[in-house]
């Protein structure tokens, strides 16, 4: 009997303790969503995992609760596709109202500043693609003034978001969440290979670190920054010796990469045609933009003797196949990325980055301007 009444002490023991954990909570309401599926998830380092799951009645109401993170957490609610961010750093409860119909961006959220900032962020983000959208559906833009213009909306963009959200509070949670945004699948802050946006990262893993120190995000974002410094730090002025069995003609370098199939592709073996060579890496947000406006060109000169030799820097080889697929022109990639003895060779200080060659294999010019390069070409066909 005593041994029986002491496994019943250990057993409330365990089901008290368990009750102690602490805990967060989201409850709240959606309007328009009666037998819906709404699911509340994690969105990790490593990933998206589905915490919980409820199917909505015709009140629209739910509760999920979940053990409250060591360190700053976030988590989103999923419907139909759409989802809320939110993130979690304590015992909080997080109120939301929503509909089914504008779930993603139509909703309250209270508990806290961090939700409010980063519903927000959300919000600019949502009409900065808009604007995207819109400009790529105007045919009546030459694809190199479209770029321009994608250009200066996407630099606003990340202008008013550093000073207003990361710069401005870099220990909270939305300036993280500010750093990871994407446009079309891009991240618009690029932590390995843009020196600004690196600085960034940089200052929000700083204030994550001081805070949360053995926290894994803390640890990820320590170490993008630390690659991302490395990429970006300037070259010291110094000789470079060059093999003379990469020079193949008078004033050019050669290259010799694999394109998509596998196959060793010569930069010197495209003599006898005007060359564009051009560094990039796909992997960016205005990448797309910019292979439309070599597009615009190829298409028109490519008959005259027009080639473009382009070299991916992208770490992600699958990526670069899928981005490339469905170029016309020679797509090669360094598998050194921003290492490449190419980047060096070739002086290279941003990307991206474009050099003319004329029919004799010599070097020509450097385009400082894309916009130049129509004029540039139709001098050397």
């Amino acid at each position: 009997m005593k041994k029986i009444f002491y496994l019943f002490v250990l057993l409330l023991a365990g089901l008290t303790a368990c009750d102690q954990v602490p805990k967060f909570h989201v409850e709240g309401k959606v309007d328009g969503a009666e037998d819906k599926k709404l699911y509340l998830e994690m969105s990790g380092v490593t990933g998206l995992e589905v915490l919980d799951s409820m199917k909505l009645g015709s009140d629209g109401r739910f509760s999920f609760a979940g053990e409250r993170p060591d360190s700053p957490e976030f988590y989103r609610l999923r419907l139909d596709g759409k989802v809320i961010n939110f993130a979690v750093d304590s015992t909080e409860t997080v109120a939301v109202k929503a509909s089914a119909e504008k779930f993603d961006t139509d909703y309250t959220i209270e508990g806290s500043v961090s939700n409010q900032k980063i519903k927000e962020l959300v919000l600019l983000q949502s009409a900065l693609q808009q604007q995207v959208y819109q400009l790529a559906q105007n045919r009546n833009i030459p694809a190199g003034v479209a770029q321009d213009s994608l250009t200066k909306i996407v630099n606003e963009y990340k202008t008013k978001v550093k000073n207003d959200y990361i710069y401005k509070a870099p220990n909270t949670t939305y300036a993280y969440f500010a750093l990871f945004q994407s446009l079309n699948g891009y991240m618009i802050f690029d932590p390995l290979t843009n020196k600004e946006d690196v600085k960034c990262f940089a200052a929000v893993a700083t204030s994550l670190n001081n805070m949360y120190p053995h926290a894994d995000r803390s640890r990820n974002l320590y170490n993008m920054v630390v690659k991302g410094m490395k990429n970006t730090r300037t070259p010291r002025q110094e000789t470079v010796e060059i093999d003379p069995s990469i020079i193949k003609e008078a004033d050019i370098i050669d290259i010799e990469l694999k394109d998509l199939k596998g196959n060793v592709r010569r930069l010197t073996d495209l003599k006898g045609k005007v060359v564009l060579i051009h560094f990039t890496i796909y992997n960016h947000t205005l990448s797309a933009a910019h292979n439309l406006a070599l597009r615009e060109v190829y298409n028109k000169y490519q008959a005259q003797g027009l080639e473009i030799y382009q070299v991916s820097l992208d770490t992600d080889e699958h990526f670069w196949k899928t981005s490339a697929d469905n170029l016309p022109w020679v797509c090669v990639r360094d598998a050194d990325g921003p290492y490449s003895q190419y980047v060096t060779l070739y002086n290279v200080n941003d990307l991206p980055a474009a050099y003319l060659v004329g029919r004799d294999n010599v070097l020509k010019a450097r385009l400082e301007d894309i916009r130049n390069l129509e004029d540039e070409v139709k001098k050397l066909l």
